[in-house]
């Protein structure tokens, strides 16, 4: 008898196992996955890293400023576990601090995506009252990694409000930037508790 019943719960863990692992993977359709917005929440400290090469034309076309700035940036990123987050940073670009200001930036805010299978986007904003003028935007393309722990990121576009290339190429209000940029992120563990 009690062969049989270890039988009968080997066999129920062996499916219930089976089953978690189907419903971790998601289908091949694309419902269910891995991820979704959920997985991100907390903060993240994030570093980044790049240059910041010239104003980009509505017609696609890069034109270079004198010299690439280099940027190098440290944030720290509250995710909501909805699609939302804060962020505050210090950043230099190009030697002197980002905004002239050398203290931490606050003042943004910001949309997040993650789709079922750990990629996703975010979006940076800028608002009033910060070391960087409202209305600038960064926008990224991620992955998630490392159990959720982890965001890989690298900017695709970003907006600036005003500035001229080397060949006097003027920026109207909001065009975009070429630049080149990465950032990491990676979840602030408190005590080895996430």
């Amino acid at each position: 008898m009690k062969i049989k019943y270890l039988s009968i719960w080997s066999a129920t863990a062996i499916a219930l196992l089976s089953l978690s692992g189907a419903a971790q993977a998601g289908d091949h359709d694309g419902h269910g996955g891995l991820c979704s917005n959920a997985t991100l929440k907390g903060p993240f400290s994030f570093i980044g890293h790049g240059e910041i090469l010239g104003l980009k034309t509505d017609d696609g076309v890069l034109h270079p400023y004198a010299a690439p700035s280099i940027l190098d940036d440290v944030a720290l990123v509250t995710f909501d576990g909805m699609g939302k987050f804060d962020r505050t940073d210090f950043g230099m670009i190009g030697g002197l601090p980002k905004g002239g200001k050398t203290t931490f930036n606050p003042k943004q805010e910001g949309t997040y995506t993650v789709n079922p299978d750990c990629t996703g986007t975010m979006k940076i904003v800028y608002l009033p009252g910060g070391a960087v003028p409202a209305g600038v935007e960064t926008d990224l393309n991620i992955v998630v990694a490392a159990d959720g722990t982890l965001v890989e990121s690298v900017v695709y576009r970003a907006v600036t409000v005003s500035g001229e290339s080397f060949d006097h190429t003027m920026c109207p209000p909001h065009c975009e930037q070429g630049v080149q940029e990465s950032f990491e992120g990676k979840k602030v563990l408190v005590y080895g508790f996430r």
